[in-house]
């Protein structure tokens, strides 16, 4: 298990920061990049992460990180202590620094939202909700670490099959439909899928159907039973059940974050 001692979420061109070893607090930093790139310094070997990847930084590392000038950046941050074997979980039992270009990021960016949201608003039970998403995320690039780096032929064919799911992610997606992208069986598109994402197409098309959702929670004037038939679902009561289960909240949560000049 793994307990987080805190949550931020950076963004911005003017971003710096410098540390020493953590205090008994911290056994690790865990960083997501979500859009833009940033540095960091550690030990002398420059480490440069965009979006999509990861650092995991052990705690008795000094370092340095900064915005990369005139590029903005958005990035999680959170601060850990192990509570688990050391043996259960390898990529948190390492001395160095390590970086790692996500696969499955999609899946675990919504991980990781759940914890910010999880560690800001407080609800019952939060710290221990935002710890068992924090530790299934670690489990799931732990699997994907063990597998060993992607090759550049599955990436590509992964980000033609993602970029189909974007655009006609209010439809219903088949494994015929990427086959045909990809111009591969049907059977081997929805296997390369899962194996790199994590996902299953059902699980793809209900993550950007969510992502869409939140966004015009907030930014809409829209109901939600609105919203709902928009992104795909007929059946609201399905929406609530999916919202629910990727996001750890209700959608009617979202609404008061709307904006008063909307």
């Amino acid at each position: 298990m793994i307990t987080i001692t805190n949550v931020r979420q950076d963004h911005g061109v003017d971003w710096y920061e410098k540390a020493g070893p953590a205090n008994d607090n911290v056994d690790y930093m865990f960083i997501l990049v979500t859009f833009g790139k940033c540095v960091y310094w550690v030990n002398d070997c420059k480490i440069i992460l965009g979006k999509g990847e990861a650092l995991i930084l052990p705690g008795h590392l000094p370092y340095y990180g900064k915005s990369i000038p005139t590029l903005f950046h958005t990035k999680y941050v959170i601060h850990c202590r192990k509570t688990c074997t050391d043996d259960v979980l390898p990529i948190l039992n390492t001395n160095k620094p390590l970086s790692i270009k996500l696969g499955c990021y999609d899946m675990l960016h919504e991980r990781v939202k759940s914890v910010y949201y999880q560690w800001t608003e407080r609800p019952s039970y939060y710290t221990l909700m935002a710890d068992c998403l924090l530790t299934e995320a670690m489990i799931y690039i732990n699997q994907e670490w063990d597998k060993g780096v992607i090759s550049s032929d599955k990436e590509r064919l992964v980000e033609y099959m993602k970029q189909y799911i974007q655009n006609h992610y209010r439809e219903k997606v088949t494994k015929e439909e990427l086959g045909d992208v990809i111009r591969k069986t049907p059977n081997y598109a929805a296997t390369l899928l899962r194996e790199v994402t994590r996902q299953t197409i059902s699980e793809h098309v209900h993550t950007q159907r969510i992502k869409t959702a939140i966004y015009m929670l907030t930014e809409s004037r829209l109901t939600i039973r609105e919203i709902s038939e928009y992104v795909g679902y007929s059946d609201v009561s399905y929406f609530h059940r999916i919202f629910k289960r990727l996001t750890g909240c209700c959608p009617s949560e979202f609404l008061d974050e709307r904006s008063s000049i909307i």
